[in-house]
């Protein structure tokens, strides 16, 4: 049997339409890394990733797992792979995997990291990492709320709208804020799993609380809710970097 490697990967999502491979003429992570690792085996390669991030999202230690036909041991494989792909996606490390590893059923937690540029006028270097918010925040305010979210809890209420979803309980064990208006600011949560656009709906409510919207202490009564029209705005795509898989 072919072997099979553990691909960690860094990529910067402006430019793609998400990680899945899509229809034909949409640039995705994944068909990109399959063109690559095609080139390099000759034939056919099936990539699967740990978790399909969506169109603007980036990665710091995005896994994935590919299995071809190869005589080049997991470093050189790594050399060669980097050499094909664009600026925009790089092979941060590659090791041999057992046979049949699969980085998203085996995953135990991710840690995702959401940055927020806080200040009066748009910065142009960041425009792309980050989502810009001109009024001030109240990191504190922020800071409370977030500590509501830490835990076990049925996150219904901040999955994707339309989303069909029955098993919405996770275990989130960091939700934190740092940083101060007038500069950046990020959001960490750390867990054993996420629903779809749920890290972006959590930050898009936890930005109404710093906006005075609504009070620290909703959280709670928004958790037991379980309806996701009652929770806020789905944050922009650009803020979000998944940063580590665990397993």
């Amino acid at each position: 049997m072919p072997p099979t490697f553990r691909l960690i990967l860094e990529y910067d999502g402006s430019d793609f339409a998400g990680w899945q491979t899509q229809a034909e003429g949409q640039r995705t992570v994944q068909g990109t890394l399959s063109a690559a690792l095609a080139e390099i085996a000759l034939g056919p390669v099936r990539v699967v990733g740990a978790g399909r991030t969506d169109a603007g999202v980036h990665a710091e230690g995005q896994v994935a797992a590919a299995t071809l036909e190869t005589r080049l041991d997991a470093a050189t494989l790594g050399r060669a792979l980097d050499a094909k792909l664009p600026g925009d996606v790089a092979v941060v490390a590659c090791a041999l995997a057992r046979d049949g590893f699969d980085p998203r059923r085996e995953a135990t937690g991710k840690l995702y990291r959401y940055a927020v540029w806080n200040a009066p006028r748009a910065s142009p270097l960041r425009r792309r990492r980050a989502h810009h918010v001109a009024l001030r925040l109240d990191v504190a305010a922020m800071r409370e709320a977030a500590a509501s979210l830490v835990g076990r809890h049925d996150f219904a209420s901040f999955q994707a709208a339309g989303s069909r979803v029955s098993a919405t309980v996770r275990t989130l064990a960091r939700v934190e804020v740092a940083g101060d208006p007038g500069a950046e600011i990020h959001f960490a949560l750390e867990g054993d799993g996420f629903l779809r656009h749920m890290v972006r709906n959590v930050v898009g409510t936890l930005l109404e609380v710093g906006l005075g919207r609504r009070g620290p202490g909703s959280m709670s009564s928004l958790l037991a809710a379980r309806d996701r029209s009652q929770a806020g705005p789905t944050a922009p795509a650009c803020g979000l970097t998944l940063v580590r898989v665990d397993y």
